[in-house]
């Protein structure tokens, strides 16, 4: 299956598109284009497992819009906590 995704620019360090790989959905969560959101999100509408993969991810990982990937989640059915603290990059000043 050919998906948008496998072009993405946020995969510069990646030979190919995994998406059982956390590390590569953290990458196309943080660094990925408006359309590349859009592709993840339509793949994660059908596969409970990829939504439940980026849950951890979000859960866990610094991003850069950790909220809208939160209420994303949520729209999907993922049982999300809004309030719950945002991980923070230890490296962020």
């Amino acid at each position: 299956m050919s998906s948008p995704l496998e072009l993405s620019g946020a995969l510069w360090n990646r030979d190919r598109l995994d998406l059982r790989s956390e590390e590569t959905l953290a990458q196309i969560l943080d660094r990925g284009s408006l359309d590349d959101w859009r592709a993840l999100y339509r793949l994660a509408e059908e596969d409970a497992e990829l939504r439940a993969r980026l849950r951890r991810v979000v859960e866990r990982v610094p991003l850069g819009y950790p909220y809208l990937w939160r209420t994303a989640l949520r729209s999907l059915g993922e049982p999300v906590d809004l309030d719950a603290r945002v991980p923070e990059d230890p490296g962020w000043a």
